[in-house]
């Protein structure tokens, strides 16, 4: 059966691979070099994946949905939920290089942490501290590196207003936290405030990122730990703030590199559900 069209197999020699993945991503991480000399299709068909799920250099064209900005606003909490300082700080240089703040990327960071904890919140710390170092040897990093303004990109438009009729977004108002609150009141008081923060919910005109683009950050998380019906609640949430399905399932897949193409199936599974299927 022949291949189909965007996946024509092209030279599969390592040093042809080699040249084509350093062409798209501007650098190529040398233990991945071990793995094209011995498999290079593994690794071709890795790059040309991972080249459409973040947009790399030629892949801006495709049908994508979500801008570079928002995909690394997911990708790089993604690494630093799994402690990657090797990658992430990469992925910060290439984040800088396309306009984006630390402020833009701890706001992203934040919706994640509302999955996965805020401990995860310092290793971005971390991650960026790697990135403005001189001896961190990947990727390249913009003069003056953070840029001094944040270079406006589509998402921080989208996702402000919620259609009518959605239920209430704070966490204290969920049907689970309720019940917590007749045994701690003090708890749910602190937990859906810093929540709240970090989903947008709390409604503040400062943030960067609406509560519709934060959705689709969780909803990456979720499906990165297996929560399809939490999964499927956030998507709900998503598109009561006028996200579509192909946003939330580009979001989903940002963060396949990380945790497989499982998260994939799992996110898909949450969306067929919110839909009836």
């Amino acid at each position: 059966m022949p291949n189909p069209q965007n996946y024509a197999e092209p030279d599969l020699s390592p040093e042809a691979v080699l040249a084509r993945a350093t062409a798209a991503r501007g650098d190529i991480f040398p233990e991945w070099k071990t793995l094209v000399y011995a498999s290079p299709k593994t690794y071709h068909l890795i790059n040309q994946t991972v080249s459409y799920l973040h947009q790399y250099h030629g892949q801006q064209a495709r049908a994508g949905q979500l801008s570079v900005q928002m995909r690394e606003l997911i990708a790089i909490p993604a690494l630093c939920s799994k402690g990657d300082l090797r990658h992430a700080p990469n992925h910060i240089r290439r984040m800088y290089r396309e306009g984006l703040t630390n402020k833009a990327l701890f706001e992203g960071a934040a919706a994640f942490a509302s999955v996965v904890g805020w401990a995860s919140l310092t290793v971005v710390s971390l991650a960026i501290e790697q990135a403005n170092s001189a001896d961190y040897p990947f990727g390249k990093l913009p003069p003056g590196g953070e840029p001094k303004t944040l270079k406006p990109f589509p998402e921080m438009v989208l996702g402000r207003a919620r259609v009518d009729g959605a239920a209430s977004d704070s966490l204290a108002d969920s049907e689970d936290w309720r019940y917590a609150a007749m045994i701690d009141a003090e708890l749910v008081k602190r937990a859906s405030a810093f929540i709240d923060h970090c989903t947008g919910a709390d409604d503040s005109s400062e943030h960067i990122l609406g509560p519709g683009p934060r959705a689709l950050i969780a909803i990456a998380a979720l499906c990165m730990r297996g929560e399809v019906d939490l999964a499927a609640i956030e998507i709900r949430r998503a598109y009561d703030y006028g996200m579509t399905r192909r946003q939330v399932l580009e979001a989903i897949c940002c963060v396949v590199p990380m945790s497989g193409m499982v998260s994939a199936t799992l996110g898909l599974r949450a969306m067929r559900r919110v839909d009836g299927l």
